[in-house]
């Protein structure tokens, strides 16, 4: 089995996993995952720069990673920039910064690639019981995808809303006022409508959703006392109790977040907006199944996401 490094370089973190993958059978073997927030998207909503403090510490990190991978002897490596880094004008710095210390350039994917691999990722785990057709979210710091799919995705929509961005938006308050969570509510509903387009939500009969905000979301409804990525993997909440712990993540004062004790500290300021977005998804599609003549009650959670797919992706390059 092919040993690889793949890299997912977003808006508010970047995430390395090495694996063993077997692309016969469609499994991979984790070797090393991790996680650090940079916040490369700090203010590039605003700006549409990446500022020079954000850039120093996301190569900081990929200095770490590349050592990674020379320690654990990786044959491949595949590096993937999102939405910051679709919008941000001094890309190339960047992407200069990652080929120096990596050996290979960052690839700026599209927000439909940028579904696709997070639909390939989450379905690699998903329990097969589970009915089709799928309707993954990918809840990040400057974008959310949606892609809708039985085996491969079908359709799929890369909406320019997430924690981060709705965050420096919106929501400055400590928590933040009505008026401004009425403010970012009415983005993400017009966001949603152009998505409906594209995406026929109405089709989906399970809602699985990725990502730091999504899985923060269930471990506040299951009440964790600490971050369990094996308990968050493949829980199955109602919808009416996801919603509720985004509207109390979403009302709760940085303090009350910061002692959480599930709450990563690099998400603390962001994750009221995130669950303010997934609480907006989850309540349209619902009511998009029910407008269809169906009924969608519960949602998955997914441990397995974009990092997952861009390793198969990178294993299939050798």
């Amino acid at each position: 089995m092919p040993r690889v490094a793949a890299i997912d370089c977003g808006t508010n973190s970047i995430r390395l996993l090495i694996a063993d993958v077997d692309l016969d059978s469609g499994t991979l073997t984790d070797v090393v995952r991790r996680m650090l927030v940079v916040r490369l998207g700090q203010g590039v909503d605003r700006t549409g720069e990446f500022a020079p403090e954000a850039l120093a510490r996301t190569l900081a990190a990929t200095d770490e990673y590349a050592a990674e991978c020379r320690e654990h002897g990786v044959e491949s490596i595949r590096f993937v920039a999102t939405s910051a880094t679709r919008d941000a004008r001094n890309r190339d710095e960047f992407i200069d910064g990652v080929r120096e210390r990596l050996g290979v350039a960052p690839e700026v994917i599209s927000g439909t690639e940028e579904a696709e691999l997070s639909f390939r990722g989450a379905l690699s785990a998903l329990d097969a019981s589970r009915p089709g057709p799928y309707l993954v979210v990918d809840l990040g710091g400057g974008s959310t995808e949606l892609v809708l799919g039985d085996l491969v995705p079908e359709a799929a929509h890369s909406m320019d809303v997430g924690c981060v961005r709705m965050t420096e938006r919106h929501l400055a308050a400590d928590p933040p006022s009505a008026a401004q969570v009425a403010s970012a509510q009415a983005d993400v509903r017009t966001a949603l409508d152009a998505a409906m387009t594209e995406v026929p939500l109405g089709g989906t009969r399970t809602l699985v959703g990725l990502a730091g905000t999504i899985t923060t979301v269930t471990a506040n409804a299951l009440g964790l006392p600490e971050y369990s990525r094996e308990s968050i993997n493949g829980a199955e909440l109602s919808i009416d109790d996801a919603a509720r712990s985004c509207e109390e993540l979403l009302a709760a004062s940085h303090a009350e977040r910061t002692a959480m004790p599930f709450m990563h500290p690099g998400r603390v300021d962001v994750i009221g907006a995130g669950a303010l977005v997934w609480r907006e998804v989850m309540l349209r599609v619902q009511s998009e199944v029910a407008a269809h003549g169906g009924a969608l009650d519960t949602t998955v959670t997914s441990e397995h996401d974009i990092l997952d797919g861009i390793a198969f992706s990178a294993a299939e390059r050798l």
